[in-house]
């Protein structure tokens, strides 16, 4: 069975909700199929082959989407989970801005759906690579097991802010945010 994106928003919206933080670790609905939605790697939301359009409705169901212990993601309201296909990540930082300095810095993230987010605790920094390559993966944790991938001009933006501390008697390159110090590579 095909849900459609309209029929999934009007779900959503019917349960009266907060939609800009809705409580998906209460939402505990089986599994209603696949839906055939894809989000490809440079952050376009496709369904059945054709880029959905309406800007709501991806701001929508980035706020209903969560990635499971299985690696899936799923779009999930209490009554309905479908399962959607990501090919990277289902969200984009295209900008970043750095308030303070040293230590106490605060590092913001803009994403593709206007959620702005700070780098910490809740919003950790984690750069890893691709499997395939040595190409850098700079992700944050945006919610729900759902990430935020750096484009390469927020990444660039960040490599500005980048110190290097001693870590276990190594040299480190990282960033802070929040006083928590986020590792980007080795040092020396």
């Amino acid at each position: 069975m095909s849900q459609s994106p309209d029929n999934l928003v009007e779900q959503v919206q019917k349960t009266g909700k907060n939609l800009s933080n809705p409580p998906l670790d209460k939402w505990h609905p089986e599994l209603s199929g696949d839906m055939d939605l894809r989000v490809s790697r440079d952050g376009e939301w496709i369904h059945k082959g054709e880029p959905i359009g309406r800007e709501a409705i991806v701001k929508l169901f980035s706020t209903i989407l969560r990635r499971e212990e299985d690696d899936h993601y799923y779009l999930v309201t209490p009554v309905e989970k479908w399962r959607i296909q990501v090919e990277d990540t289902p969200l984009l930082a295209h900008s970043l801005m750095v308030e303070g300095s040293g230590k106490q810095q605060i590092i913001k993230i803009t994403t593709n759906v206007g959620e702005t987010i700070e780098v910490g605790e809740d919003h950790p920094l984690e750069v890893g690579s691709y499997e395939d390559s040595d190409q850098p993966r700079p992700i944050v944790r945006v919610r729900h097991g759902v990430d935020a991938r750096l484009v390469t001009a927020a990444y660039y933006d960040l490599a500005e802010h980048v110190v290097e501390q001693t870590v276990d008697g190594k040299p480190v390159l990282g960033v802070f945010s929040h006083g928590n110090f986020y590792k980007i590579g080795q040092g020396g």
